[in-house]
C-alpha cells in the first residue's frame, strides 16, 4: 500500500463545472438555466439549442466530468490520498446547492474546489466563486452547519495540464499530410470575451489590456509552441484566437474568430492549420461545435487542410496535477513553505482571489476569495 498523503485540514474535494444537458427534453430548460435573468425568449433558445439537438440534445460534458471522477479517484487511491470526491454543476443536475447539501450532511467541513475552467476570468472564475455563496446562503436559510469552502488556485501553466496539449498537438501535426506538416499554422483557441471582461481579469495591479485572461493564454500557447519546436525541430507560426462568441453585436469581443482566422491563414498561403483549444478542458459541445463542427466545414470550403487537437479531459497527469495542487494548498494551510508548480513566465497564480479581481457586472456576494462573506 503507497504511504497515505495529507489532505490536512481538508476532508473533500468538490469538482464543479458548467453542466449540460443529457437529452433533447433537457436542452431548452438548460439553456433557460445558462440565461436566467437576461429575459431571452424561449423561441430563441430552441435555436441556440440545435447545436445540442445536433448531438442528440446531449452535451458530451456530463460524461466527460464522470471520467475525470474516476480518474481523479483511482489517482488518488493509487497514491495513498484518502480524499472523498463530490462533483456538482451550475447549471444542470447534480446541481451544486444539492451536492453541498449533501457534503454537510455528510460532515464535510473544509473543502477544496476544483472548478473546470483553468484561466482567470469572471465566468471561469468569479462566477463560479458567485454560485458557492449562493449555495452557501441556500444551506444557511436551511439552517445547516456551513463548511469553509476554499478554490484551487488557476491551473493553466501546471505541467499536468500543459504536458497533454503538447502531446496532442504533436499528435495532430503528425496526422496531417506529409507534404503539409512542416508548415503547419497553429491556432491555439479559446472562448471569446467582451473586452470589458478580459481587460478587467485578474488581480487589479494586473489590469490592462485584455487582462489576465489573454496574458496566461499567450503564457500557454508559448509553451505548448515552444514544446512543439524542441521535439520537432520546426518552428510552427501560432496566432491565439476565439470562438463561441454570443454576445450583442454592438459589444466588443476578443479576436480574431476562429473561422476568420482560418480564411485569412488560407489567403495568406497558409498550407494547413492546427486547432489546438487550450481554454477548455474537455471536448464539450463548444469544442465539438463552433471547431469539430463549423469551423472544420470553414476549412473544407476552402480547401484547407485542418486538425484539431486534443484537449486534456480525464488524461492521468491532469488527475496528478490536481493532487499535486491539493497537497499543495493543505500544506500552505497548514503553514508549511511550498515550492508552487508552474511553468512559463507568469508563476503560480495566487490561492486566494483579492478583492476586486474579476469584477462581476453587479456586485454579488462570493465565496472562497478574499472578500467573502463565509470566511
Amino acid at each position: 500500500m503507497p504511504d497515505a498523503l495529507d489532505a490536512t485540514p481538508y476532508d473533500a474535494l468538490l469538482l464543479l463545472s458548467f453542466g449540460g444537458p443529457e437529452g433533447p427534453d433537457d436542452v431548452v430548460p438548460f439553456l433557460e438555466n445558462v440565461t436566467r435573468g437576461r429575459g431571452i425568449p424561449k423561441e430563441r433558445l430552441k435555436e441556440v439549442g440545435q447545436h445540442y439537438f445536433l448531438f442528440g440534445g446531449v452535451s458530451p460534458i456530463n460524461d466527460q466530468n464522470r471520467a475525470l471522477l474516476d480518474a481523479l479517484r483511482k489517482d488518488f487511491a493509487d497514491h495513498g490520498l484518502d480524499l472523498p470526491v463530490y462533483w456538482g454543476n451550475r447549471n444542470w443536475a447534480p446541481y451544486l446547492t444539492d451536492t453541498l447539501r449533501e457534503m454537510a450532511a455528510d460532515g464535510r467541513r473544509r473543502i477544496l474546489v476544483l472548478a473546470t475552467s483553468a484561466y482567470a476570468s469572471y465566468s471561469g472564475c468569479r462566477q463560479y466563486r458567485e454560485n458557492l455563496a449562493d449555495a452557501l446562503a441556500a444551506l444557511e436559510a436551511e439552517g445547516l452547519e456551513l463548511p469553509k469552502v476554499d478554490k484551487l488556485r488557476h491551473y493553466f501553466n501546471h505541467p499536468g495540464f500543459v504536458e497533454p496539449m503538447v502531446d496532442g498537438v504533436l499528435r495532430s501535426l503528425a496526422d496531417l499530410p506529409e507534404d503539409v506538416r512542416d508548415g503547419a499554422h497553429i491556432a491555439f483557441s479559446t472562448h471569446s470575451v467582451p473586452t470589458a471582461a478580459a481587460d478587467t481579469s485578474g488581480p487589479v495591479e494586473a489590469h490592462g489590456e485584455g487582462g489576465a485572461y489573454v496574458e496566461q493564454h499567450l503564457d500557454v500557447a508559448e509553451l505548448i509552441a515552444g514544446a512543439v519546436r524542441e521535439r520537432t525541430g520546426i518552428d510552427h507560426p501560432w496566432q491565439l484566437v476565439y470562438q463561441s462568441r454570443s454576445g450583442a453585436p454592438h459589444i466588443p469581443w476578443l479576436e480574431p474568430d476562429i473561422c476568420d482566422h482560418l480564411e485569412e491563414r488560407q489567403a495568406a498561403g497558409a498550407p494547413a492549420v492546427v486547432m489546438a483549444p487550450i481554454g477548455f478542458v474537455s471536448d464539450h459541445m463548444e469544442v465539438l461545435y463552433d471547431l469539430d463542427t463549423e469551423a472544420t466545414a470553414k476549412a473544407e470550403e476552402l480547401g484547407l487542410p485542418v486538425r484539431r487537437s486534443a484537449t486534456v479531459g480525464a488524461d492521468p497527469r491532469f488527475a496528478a496535477a490536481i493532487r499535486e495542487l491539493i497537497l499543495e494548498r493543505a500544506a500552505v494551510e497548514r503553514g508549511q513553505e511550498v515550492t508552487p508548480c508552474a511553468l512559463g513566465a507568469l508563476g503560480p497564480s495566487h490561492d486566494l482571489c483579492p478583492v476586486g479581481c474579476c469584477p462581476a457586472r453587479a456586485p454579488r456576494p462570493a465565496a472562497a476569495g478574499a472578500d467573502s462573506p463565509y470566511a
